[in-house]
C-alpha cells in the first residue's frame, strides 16, 4: 500500500466563497475490450450553498466517449474526509443514485433521465505510484501547494495502480452492456479552489504498448498566483520504480497545442529530456468544469487520443525509452483558443535528438 498523497483529503475550510473541488478516476480496459477507458469526474461547488453557483454533478465519459452527466444539487447530501481520500454524494429520487470513493474502492449508481437507463460500477483499487519517487509520496505543485497561494491546486493522487471490478449500463428493457476487468491500469487526480485556470492543457496515459509499468502525466496553465497570472507546465513520469519531473523550478517545459487535435510538449532539466506528442482526429468530447455561474461547457476531451514519449538521459545523449499508446487522455480548456498556444524554447539537446514520431 503507497502511503498517503498530499492533499488527498478534502480542502473546504467551511468557509470559502467561491470555492470548488473536483476529482477525476479513470480505467483504462484490456485490448479485447475495444482498448475502451471510463473516466469518471466528480464536482463539487460552494458547499455552503450560498450561491446560485452551489451544488455538485457526477459526470463520466464512457466506452465508446459516451458522455453522462447528472446534477447533484444538495450540498447537504455530500461528504468527504478532511485528511484522506474518501467522499460521495447522493441524489433524492425514486431509486437510489449515490456514490462513494476511496483510495482502495469506488462505486456508484446513477439514473440518466437522457438514454433512460441506469449506471453502475464497482471496483476495487491497488494503488502502484502515488506521485513522486516511491514512498516519498510529494505534492505535484511543489512544496507551495500547502499555502494555497495557486489558484487552482492540482494533485495527482495515483499516477497508475490496478483495478479489478465492473461497469455496467442498463437500458430501460432491462439488457445490461457490462464490463468486467481485473487488473486494469487505473489514475486518479484532484483539484481545488476559487477558480479554474484561464486555459489549459492536460495528457495522461498508464496504458501504453508493450510498457506496462510506464505512466505520464501532463498538465500546463495560465494559473493566479497570489493575484498574478502565469503559464507553467509540468510533465511527470514513472518508468520502473523511478520518477522523472520536469517542473518550473527544475528546468524549463514548453509547448506547442493547437485549439484541438495537436499537443507536442518538449521538457529537460539537470539530467534528462522528454517529448511528448499527442494527436487525435476525434472531435473530442464537451465536458462541464466550474466557473462563477456553475457548471458549463469549457473543456474539450478525449480518452482514445494518440500519444507518443520519448525520454533521453543528457549524459552520452542516450535514449532510455520510447512508447507509444492508442489510449491516451487528451484535454484542453478555458479560453483563448482561437491559435496554437506556443509557450517557451525548444530544449538545447533536441536539436541533436531525432524528434518523436507517431
Amino acid at each position: 500500500m503507497i502511503q498517503q498523497t498530499p492533499h488527498s483529503g478534502y480542502h473546504w475550510d467551511g468557509k470559502r466563497q467561491p470555492f470548488f473541488e473536483g476529482w477525476y478516476y479513470r480505467l483504462t480496459l484490456p485490448p479485447h475490450q475495444g482498448n475502451q477507458t471510463i473516466a469518471f469526474m466528480y464536482s463539487l461547488q460552494d458547499p455552503g450553498g450560498r450561491t446560485p453557483a452551489s451544488g455538485g454533478a457526477v459526470q463520466i465519459l464512457g466506452p465508446d466517449e459516451d458522455y453522462f452527466c447528472r446534477p447533484l444539487p444538495d450540498t447537504s447530501r455530500f461528504w468527504a474526509w478532511r485528511h484522506k481520500l474518501g467522499h460521495g454524494h447522493s441524489r433524492h429520487g425514486p431509486i437510489a443514485e449515490n456514490y462513494r470513493a476511496t483510495a482502495t474502492l469506488h462505486q456508484g449508481q446513477f439514473w440518466d433521465p437522457s438514454a433512460a437507463r441506469t449506471v453502475r460500477w464497482h471496483y476495487t483499487l491497488e494503488p502502484i505510484y502515488s506521485w513522486g519517487p516511491p514512498n516519498r509520496p510529494q505534492s505535484t505543485a511543489g512544496w507551495l501547494s500547502q499555502f494555497q497561494v495557486f489558484e487552482p491546486g492540482w494533485q495527482i493522487l495515483m499516477a497508475h495502480g490496478w483495478a479489478t471490478g465492473w461497469f455496467e449500463q442498463i437500458d430501460a428493457s432491462g439488457s445490461i452492456r457490462r464490463f468486467d476487468f481485473e487488473q486494469a491500469p487505473a489514475y486518479a487526480e484532484k483539484n481545488w479552489g476559487g477558480a479554474f485556470p484561464q486555459r489549459w492543457f492536460w495528457l495522461q496515459c498508464n496504458a501504453f504498448d508493450h510498457t506496462p509499468d510506464l505512466t505520464l502525466t501532463s498538465g500546463g496553465g495560465i494559473r493566479q498566483m497570489l493575484g498574478q497570472r502565469e503559464s507553467v507546465g509540468m510533465v511527470g513520469i514513472h518508468h520502473r520504480g523511478r520518477f522523472y519531473e520536469f517542473v518550473p523550478w527544475n528546468g524549463q517545459v514548453s509547448w506547442q497545442v493547437s485549439p484541438w487535435g495537436s499537443w507536442h510538449i518538449w521538457a529537460e532539466q539537470q539530467d534528462y529530456v522528454v517529448e511528448l506528442v499527442g494527436k487525435t482526429e476525434s472531435p473530442g468530447i464537451p465536458i462541464r468544469v466550474p466557473t462563477a455561474t456553475g457548471l458549463e461547457f469549457l473543456c474539450r476531451d478525449t480518452t482514445q487520443g494518440e500519444l507518443s514519449v520519448s525520454l533521453w538521459q543528457k549524459q552520452g545523449r542516450q535514449l532510455l525509452f520510447s512508447a507509444q499508446s492508442q489510449q491516451a487522455g487528451l484535454e484542453i480548456g478555458g479560453n483563448g483558443w482561437s491559435e496554437t498556444w506556443h509557450h517557451g524554447t525548444w530544449p538545447t539537446l533536441t536539436k541533436h535528438l531525432s524528434p518523436t514520431k507517431l
